[in-house]
């Protein structure tokens, strides 16, 4: 890894509070390393076990839940700065149910869990916060993911896209704004047909409600938004 690399990896969440000597032993003792993907390479496979725990350094990771029929929900974004698989990296045995994929040429830093899963008494104190700090990591991803179960609750398109744009501007605290999807990955992310979703955007700004050019949107009547 480069010194840029580094410098991301000491000020992530998951190294929070650490010297710098127990930094550095950390990386060494969970073997840190650096891998690069192509636009829509699979990470990690569903059925995959791993024991590596990933930090997205640039680029974006798609966690999708594919079926036989081929029917694809993104479940969540992952964005630089973030991770994946923290949880099936510590639990033995445990394989994954979705399939991990480069959202865009992505570069990840891996990190082998290994010896977290097996800790003699009296770990280095290293161990202890980076575990505390996994904790508040699959906290705040288990709010993510039951956001997006307030996301895909409604019935309507309408109501999704509502429930879903309303809760980027409230993250945003703006109304206008970026998001992280292309039009087949909002669908795919809200389960809703492209085409469908196309039409009850195109519908929502004929009524005044959003304005929008590919994954810009602007929410015009905050109103109706609000009382999603």
């Amino acid at each position: 890894m480069d010194k840029n690399d580094l410098n991301i990896i000491k000020k992530s969440t998951l190294f929070t509070g650490l010297s710098e000597e127990e930094l550095q032993e950390a990386l060494s003792a969970l073997r840190a390393r650096k891998k690069e993907y192509d636009k829509d390479e699979l990470l990690l496979m569903a059925g995959d076990l791993t024991d590596d725990f990933g930090m997205v350094l640039s680029g974006s990771v798609l966690i999708e839940s594919n079926d036989v029929w081929g029917n694809r929900t993104i479940i969540n974004h992952t964005g630089a700065g973030d991770y994946y698989a923290e949880a099936f990296s510590l639990l033995p045995k445990e394989t994954l149910y979705v399939d991990v994929r480069a959202g865009e040429p992505t570069t990840v830093a891996l990190f082998d869990m290994s010896k977290l899963k097996n800790l003699q008494t009296d770990p280095p104190a290293w161990t202890i916060r980076v575990l505390h700090n996994l904790l508040s990591i699959s906290i705040h991803k288990n709010m993510v993911l039951t956001k997006r179960s307030f996301h895909t609750s409604p019935k309507s398109a309408r109501g999704r896209v509502m429930a879903y744009l309303n809760s980027v501007a409230l993250k945003m605290h703006r109304t206008e704004f970026d998001i992280p999807f292309d039009r087949q990955h909002m669908a795919d992310y809200l389960n809703l047909d492209r085409t469908a979703l196309s039409k009850e955007l195109s519908r929502m700004r004929d009524d005044g409600l959003i304005s929008y050019h590919k994954n810009h949107f602007r929410i015009l009547n905050t109103d109706t938004m609000d009382s999603v």
